[in-house]
């Protein structure tokens, strides 16, 4: 993996959508720090102020004054702006602008302790049947061997394949516990809940090697859910699915004819 993952500030984006949120949340960390000086300031000068000293004897009445209800009313003011102003309208905008389906490329994503399985459709955009009794260490999602639309899935490990500039559609879910679909370079972030199929999109900008790790402690392998995620240009993305894409099934051959007596 040879770019970085984490920057001096935020990890780099590589999303058409993470501009927005990096403001987001450039503007929230700097009024926390604002908050911390403001209300570090305040707690120094207390401690100074009403340090024990001869002369002095300790209050045990609160301080009246109208000061401090204007800097509580103001706080509370600002934090309603950064709430309905700026967090909210950046969170409808991503998840009201939902890419077309039919140019959007459809990715399964199912979770277990402690691997992540990747299903992408074949040509017909299909995904095929999956029932827990087909399961095996060769078909990890259950792919119904029978179903004509999984003849031509492509199943992945581990290893998730995406292409640069379209947008992409995940459904995840999980097979066992709860856990979370995190790629820092995307901007996405969702967690894997068993019983529930939940969609996220993106689009990716840059190719590169990138991680994929599980951000919810899943069990006590945790430390192992990590996956690599391989952002490839979209002809380079073309031909991986090519090469990686089950061998068209045989058709039997027919029946020598019979001859006659």
């Amino acid at each position: 993996m040879d770019e970085k993952i984490y920057g001096w500030w935020l990890p780099p984006d590589v999303s058409v959508h993470g501009a927005k949120i990096d403001q987001l949340m450039s503007v929230l960390h700097w009024f926390m720090l604002l908050l911390f000086l403001g209300w570090g300031i305040f707690f120094v000068y207390c401690l100074v102020r009403f340090r024990a000293r001869p002369g002095h004897v300790a209050m045990y009445t609160p301080v009246k004054g109208i000061a401090t209800k204007y800097i509580e009313a103001f706080v509370v003011v600002v934090e309603i702006f950064l709430l309905f102003g700026l967090s909210t309208p950046v969170w409808l905008a991503y998840k009201n602008n939902v890419p077309d389906a039919k140019k959007a490329l459809h990715v399964r994503v199912v979770t277990e302790q402690f691997a992540w399985n990747f299903q992408y459709p074949g040509k017909d955009g299909k995904f095929g049947k999956t029932d827990p009794s087909f399961i095996s260490g060769d078909n990890p999602l259950g792919v119904d061997p029978e179903d004509p639309a999984g003849k031509d899935d492509v199943v992945t490990v581990n290893n998730l394949h995406l292409p640069t500039n379209r947008p992409v559609i995940v459904d995840v879910s999980s097979k066992d516990v709860i856990h979370s679909f995190n790629i820092p370079v995307l901007r996405v972030k969702q967690d894997t809940i068993p019983g529930q199929q939940v969609s996220v999109w993106f689009e990716a900008t840059q190719t590169g090697h990138f991680e994929l790790a599980c951000a919810q402690l899943c069990g006590l392998g945790h430390y192992r859910m990590r996956g690599d995620v391989l952002i490839d240009t979209p002809e380079e993305f073309a031909k991986w699915q090519a090469e990686n894409a089950p061998p068209p099934a045989e058709e039997p051959a027919a029946a020598a004819p019979e001859e006659k007596k």
